[in-house]
């Protein structure tokens, strides 16, 4: 195939796996909507039902990483901890160097089946965006302003709320409260140097106050953290565009689990050991790179059908209309009609572009960029 044919072909699969992922995900965000009915009556059932159609956008995600780009996702961790993967509530903390490190970190709830009822601390602004900002609201994710003085009482009501939460949940969360940037590491850094705290050399130093709450309002109702570090091999840059293309990558996940009775209580004695739970990683980071491995089992969790499934499904039901409708303009001869097509398509795309470019680390937050910014939460 030449190159025009290779290029038109690859723009045809993105408009069509894009066009599927927007319309199922607002015909979904619509169904959410009417399950607010069911709030008053039966908390539960609500919450029951967002997990499973939550997990009909997510898996989208995860099928094409899985399954359309192909990425292997290895995983380093004990084996007595790998068999309590999914039968049990967890605090995931997850490093923040990569653009689609989210997307690793939902691979990893999907392996142990706790995708639909994942939970994260988000930044307000996504709540905002369509499909998966709407989906997280109905999942009930905690979103805050990361400015801890207007944050705290909201998220300790929302930490609140999920004590009674009727399925096994993980709850994802970014201690660095921010990608991972050369400049907000020098500013980072420079906040360690005026606190006394060890330097970091691959990440920025963990905001504690957040992650300290977190474990105080999910206490007995979380059993562990799992602490995780993600790399990918050869010194791969991945990137969701590059998912989308199809590109294949190579990633390594360690998995400490730890007990959530080791953690401290007291809100300060807690930061002292997140800051010590840092410093480690940063050593797992220096061994990755100078050796390509972690200190543990490398085990490959199997792929389970559900994410593809999902995705046929969603094609099925959505491609059949779009085909026939094309077919019919195309019969038509209206040059009004068929330019009225072309428009939507042209905005669905600059619709996805945006939202990857929400991912892309040279268009992510400046949070941590700024000089008066630096103290840490």
């Amino acid at each position: 195939m030449d190159i025009v044919g290779f290029l038109k072909s690859q723009f045809i699969c993105h408009l069509l796996i894009c066009y599927i992922f927007i319309v199922s995900g607002l015909i979904i965000n619509f169904i959410q909507l009417f399950t607010l009915i069911l709030w008053p009556i039966n908390k539960q059932l609500f919450r029951r039902i967002n997990c499973r159609l939550a997990y009909c956008i997510s898996s989208q995600m995860v099928m094409l990483l899985e399954w359309w780009s192909g990425t292997d996702c290895t995983l380093y961790t004990d084996p007595e901890s790998y068999h309590k993967y999914g039968k049990e509530n967890a605090i995931v903390i997850l490093n923040h160097n990569f653009e689609i490190d989210f997307l690793c970190g939902w691979n990893f709830c999907e392996r142990f089946g706790v995708l639909g009822s994942s939970k994260v601390l988000a930044k307000k602004e996504l709540s905002y965006m369509p499909i998966i900002g709407w989906m997280w609201y109905f999942l009930e994710i905690v979103f805050c302003k990361r400015k801890w003085e207007e944050d705290r009482k909201t998220v300790v009501q929302k930490l609140l709320n999920l004590r009674d939460y009727p399925e096994n949940f993980w709850f994802l969360i970014h201690c660095e409260g921010t990608r991972f940037t050369e400049q907000k590491h020098q500013i980072s850094m420079q906040v360690a140097k005026a606190k006394g705290l060890p330097k970091l050399k691959y990440h920025l130093l963990p905001r504690t106050k957040g992650f300290a709450v977190t474990v105080q309002c999910l206490r007995n109702v979380v059993s562990a953290v799992y602490d995780s570090t993600l790399n990918f091999r050869n010194n791969e840059n991945p990137t969701l565009l590059g998912v989308l293309n199809g590109k294949k990558y190579h990633a390594d996940l360690y998995v400490r689990r730890i007990p959530l009775e080791d953690i401290p209580e007291d809100e300060q004695e807690c930061s002292t050991w997140l800051h010590k739970l840092y410093q480690e990683k940063d050593a797992f980071q220096e061994e990755y790179y100078r050796t390509g491995t972690y200190p543990a089992v490398p085990i490959i969790p199997p792929r389970r059908p559900w994410t593809l499934l999902n995705w046929l499904f969603w094609a099925l039901l959505l491609l059949y209309p779009l085909f026939k409708l094309l077919i019919n303009m195309i019969n038509s001869g209206s040059s009004l009609t068929l330019a009225s097509f072309a428009f939507v398509i042209i905005i669905a795309s600059v619709g996805v572009r945006w939202m990857i470019g929400v991912t892309e680390i040279n268009k992510g937050s400046t949070y941590g960029n700024n000089d008066n910014k630096q103290k840490q939460k």
